[in-house]
């Protein structure tokens, strides 16, 4: 595969830290391409993907050190899915747990490095997805600690994970101090997993629902302060939407140098396919959602590297987002327009994956939600 050249992001140690994860992440890819989730799971987490750098390491800052190390899985054939469920354990739940537990707390669930355990995040519900005040599970009191009813669907690793953030009610209303997080493990009495279901994106890694009947929890479980549960889940979204889609980096890469090829070696009308000014047109558009997609990614990384908190970044984690999972979808669409035929063959090197690019415009929130709210950020009187 050609090399990225000039979309590099000019910092030159962030690009020997995508060149060192892609070129160890490629061997220990072909060896468990094959093998089922968890397998996957624990070759990346051996490679060191999922362990979070000190803040006071050497730079680049740990954020964007994660983020180079799942654009160079990801460079590396890594499959889509699996970079999704790194990204979203290392973005949407390990950076807000070391952010928001004390050190203690951190440290008795920094497992989570070693790839053994496995964490979710459990917020949505069949009938409360993007209004998280709609949300019908329970937790009540009862001695030192709750007791948890409900059910969470729609989430990502449920099936598999090991513990779960799960938010919950605590208090009647829509009140912003009507609900809480908690931490706990998946093998506690009264815990449930219930449907699995079957994706046409990211189909690698699981989706599936969580069940709660009369679930015991300790004291501990409680993730800040009761109350608290909309400031925790204010920070891991937008922690994930300002970083998270540094996971289509690598296949957005991959799908430039693939179509960069194919029209170097495709003999069209008597000429290489790219001596066509309108094909060159679609390539050097597809390089620049790419770039623009790097510089947006990294820079918000290097702003949360550099200690700004991350409920205050939440409108630019938004604008990110939203750009960035439109920039994939254009890229892809690109690439489908000059492929052909060949794009819609499951055989072929040029088959086409638009679905994946096509979901990302919808988890960490759906986009035109996502714009109602920086359109109220902006001073319009938008209504619900």
């Amino acid at each position: 595969m050609t090399a990225a050249g000039p979309l590099r992001t000019g910092d030159p140690r962030t690009e020997q830290l995508v060149d060192r994860y892609r070129d160890l992440a490629a061997p220990a890819w072909e060896q468990v391409a094959e093998k089922d989730f968890a397998t996957q799971w624990q070759a990346m987490a051996d490679l060191g993907v999922l362990r979070l750098a000190d803040p006071s390491d050497q730079a680049p800052g740990p954020v964007t050190r994660a983020l180079a190390t799942i654009e160079g899985i990801g460079l590396a054939g890594v499959d889509p899915g699996l970079c999704y469920a790194l990204a979203s354990q290392l973005f949407g739940m390990q950076f807000p747990l070391r952010a928001a537990l004390s050190q203690d707390a951190w440290r008795a669930v920094a497992d989570v490095q070693d790839g053994g355990v496995l964490l979710c995040h459990a917020l949505t519900e069949r009938k409360g997805g993007s209004d998280p005040l709609s949300m019908a599970t329970r937790a009540r009191r009862e001695g030192d600690g709750w007791v948890l009813d409900g059910a969470k669907t729609f989430i990502t690793a449920a099936p598999v994970a090991d513990r779960a953030i799960v938010f919950a009610r605590t208090a009647e209303g829509r009140s912003p101090f009507a609900l809480s997080a908690f931490l706990f493990p998946l093998d506690l009495p009264g815990v449930s997993r219930g449907e699995t279901f079957d994706k046409t994106a990211l189909p690698t890694v699981p989706m599936g629902e969580l069940l709660f009947d009369d679930v015991r929890l300790p004291a501990g479980a409680l993730i800040g302060e009761e109350g608290s549960g909309l400031a925790v889940m204010a920070s891991t979204t937008a922690w994930e939407r300002s970083v998270i889609l540094g996971y289509a980096l690598g296949p957005m890469h991959r799908t430039l140098a693939r179509t960069v090829d194919w029209a170097c070696g495709r003999d069209h009308f008597g000429r290489p396919m790219g001596a066509s000014h309108q094909v060159a047109a679609r390539v050097s558009d597809m390089a620049l959602t790419l770039h623009r997609s790097r510089v947006q990614l990294y820079a918000m990384a290097a702003r949360l590297d550099a200690g700004t908190p991350a409920r205050q970044l939440a409108a630019e984690a938004a604008l990110t987002k939203i750009s960035v999972s439109e920039d994939y979808v254009r890229l892809t669409e690109h690439a489908t327009a000059l492929s052909g035929v060949r794009a819609f063959l499951t055989d072929s090197e040029l088959t086409a994956d638009l679905a994946g690019p096509m979901a990302a415009l919808t988890y960490a929130g759906p986009n035109d939600l996502l714009r109602v709210g920086i359109a109220r950020q902006l001073g319009l009187p938008v209504e619900n």
